[in-house]
């Protein structure tokens, strides 16, 4: 059965109260090792110091056969969430499916959704339930025909509807909440450039916020491109200062009830980004007790 007709059945499910059974798709992955009942917040400065584990990760570990991860990214638009899924995408082997890069091939497809994609994606506005359901379908539908298995979400849910539905079809394993001060974030956003040659992501701005009042500073260097890139850079017309503060304050109201969605389930960890992806990248894996021995190699030549 498509996976598209799967979706729809799971959507309808979530309209009704206290559903309690749902499909199991074929593709998607059997569960992982438990995880503990509650949430967690990691703190790169006092939880590396104290060598602490956020209770809800328990020991990840992956049997050789059938499994993988089933795990989703949350965070306000132009936090990272692309750049750390796609990280740990390759690191443990899965997909990484970012939907608003599913918004992006349908906008350039030129395909039936093209036009009524254009209008909401200018004005920063999030795209209906409806038309993500139906990219993500087709995404997962191809996925299977090819053999994949887990996946890592990223951009996707945005809604407690969209939660519900995909809590109706499958496991989600780990909720992964990166967090980022506003004023880092509304910089970084409008740093951010793209190839128009090879869809290359770099980002022009230097951020640099002083210490003050208690609150440590934070610096994230530029991510410049190429030289074969560099003339070749444009901006995504919705990263605008307006459209980037519209989906801001879109995003407090009705993606932070998500948050709360999967916190009560015992499955959020919250993540401060404590700076760009040299400060980063190493402190998220410790958070998520895994190990890139390929970085450390690097880092160590």
């Amino acid at each position: 059965m498509a996976v598209v007709s799967r979706c729809s059945r799971a959507a309808t499910a979530a309209t009704t109260a206290n559903a309690t059974t749902a499909p199991t798709f074929a593709y998607l992955i059997r569960s992982l090792s438990p995880f503990s009942s509650s949430s967690s917040t990691f703190d790169p400065q006092n939880d590396l110091n104290n060598r602490n584990k956020p209770a809800v990760l328990g020991t990840l570990k992956r049997e050789s056969k059938g499994r993988n991860v089933q795990w989703v990214f949350l965070g306000c638009p132009g936090v990272g969430k692309g750049t750390y899924a796609s990280r740990l995408s390759n690191l443990l082997g899965v997909p990484h499916i970012s939907t608003g890069d599913l918004v992006r091939d349908e906008l350039a497809s030129s395909g039936p959704l093209s036009s009524q994609l254009k209008e909401i994606v200018t004005q920063g506005k999030l795209v209906s339930d409806e038309i993500i359901i139906d990219l993500l379908s087709k995404r997962l539908e191809a996925g299977e025909a090819k053999g994949e298995s887990g996946f890592i979400l990223d951009g996707f849910p945005r809604t407690v509807r969209q939660a519900e539905i995909l809590e109706g079809v499958t496991d989600i394993d780990l909720v992964i909440n990166l967090k980022l001060r506003e004023e880092a974030l509304l910089a970084k956003c409008l740093g951010r450039r793209i190839c128009s040659e090879c869809g290359g992501n770099y980002n022009v701005a230097c951020i640099d916020i002083k210490a003050e009042n208690g609150r440590p500073g934070m610096y994230m260097a530029p991510l410049p491109p190429p030289p074969q890139c560099a003339s070749k850079l444009i901006t995504r017309p919705d990263d605008t200062e307006e459209v980037v503060k519209q989906r801001l304050r879109i995003y407090q109201a009705m993606t932070r009830p998500v948050e709360d969605f999967y916190r009560s389930r015992g499955k959020l960890l919250e993540f401060d980004l404590p700076g760009g992806i040299p400060e980063s990248w190493p402190k998220l894996l410790c958070a998520l007790n895994l190990e890139d021995r390929e970085d450390k190699q690097s880092a160590a030549a």
